[in-house]
């Protein structure tokens, strides 16, 4: 069992640069909660493990998340984000923009999650990554079970969420709501996944296929 220290060496194995930084400081500026290092980190190694051509995201934030899919891509790869807040989206721009990121490998959509992903292309994503309204974890997962290519990846960030999903006395909406997606997922034998204690966690599930 990993202690507290060794967690924290593991969170921050992977150094951050100014380009990072700069999409961490607009998190703040607006109030945005972006995905930690360890959780940043692995969503970049997931990336490049599979050879991602084309990620969604849910949760377009300042642009932490979609940097490092960006990078975990490599130059041929493409991003689709979702966020309600055109602020948000317009500072993840400027994010991508100065890391020397081409506006053709990332389309940032505004408006509601929701009303946006029946929009988009069947089986045509190798990562959906999820970093929305917990409450409606259930219904983005219904989603993204239609937009993952077979054998792609389902990733959903604050699995943990605060250390409340792994209180049983903790029955708040958005607790109840994670609890409830990974008890679901945990039942499907077509799914395979697995919760990442890094950053607030990670619920990772590979489609069948």
């Amino acid at each position: 069992m990993a202690t507290s220290d060794s967690l924290s060496y593991a969170e921050n194995h992977s150094p951050e640069d100014d380009h990072l930084a700069l999409a961490r400081r607009n998190a703040q500026t607006v109030g945005v909660v972006p995905v930690l290092p360890g959780a940043r980190a692995a969503l970049e190694f997931f990336a490049a493990a599979i050879g991602a051509k084309a990620v969604a995201e849910i949760g377009t934030g300042t642009g932490v998340s979609g940097l490092a899919f960006l990078r975990g891509m490599g130059t041929e790869g493409v991003l689709t984000s979702v966020d309600f807040e055109a602020e948000n989206q317009r500072l993840a721009r400027e994010a991508f923009q100065a890391a020397g990121i081409p506006a053709t490998r990332f389309r940032l959509i505004t408006g509601s999650a929701l009303e946006v992903l029946p929009r988009l292309i069947d089986s045509g994503y190798d990562i959906v990554f999820v970093d929305g309204d917990k409450t409606e974890y259930s219904e983005f997962f219904n989603e993204a079970l239609r937009l993952a290519r077979p054998g792609g990846l389902i990733i959903f960030d604050n699995a943990l969420w605060h250390d409340r999903v792994a209180d049983p006395s903790q029955r708040d909406p958005e607790t109840t709501s994670i609890r409830e997606l990974i008890e679901r997922i945990s039942a499907d034998e077509t799914l395979t996944s697995v919760v990442l204690p890094v950053g607030d966690g990670l619920l990772a599930v590979r489609t069948a296929g």
